[in-house]
């Protein structure tokens, strides 16, 4: 097993958290003796709801990203706002 937690758990918390979609990855199969993992590849919304998934095993999923729903989202509850930049800096800017 890869986790004591499940992903999904952790996943949809980015994908609230973030106000963003989250695609996720994830590797299936025995790697060796001490390591199998289950895939369950998943895109999760800003809401975190999974909007698609793979399911144990191998395979390939699609979901349609709703950018009115993510700005809809982000006018709502403007949480980036509330961001330190002054502390963080911004994601994407020059480093000083």
């Amino acid at each position: 097993m890869t986790s004591l937690v499940p992903p999904q758990v952790l996943l949809r918390a980015r994908a609230i958290e973030c106000q963003s979609y989250v695609v996720a990855a994830a590797q299936t199969g025995r790697h060796h003796e001490g390591r199998v993992s289950f895939g369950h590849a998943l895109v999760a919304d800003p809401w975190g709801t999974v909007v698609a998934q793979c399911h144990e095993g191998p395979g390939l999923c699609f979901a349609d990203i709703d950018l009115e729903f993510l700005e809809r989202v982000r006018r709502d509850i403007p949480v980036q706002g509330h961001r330190r930049r002054d502390l963080y800096g911004c994601p994407g800017a020059p480093a000083s």
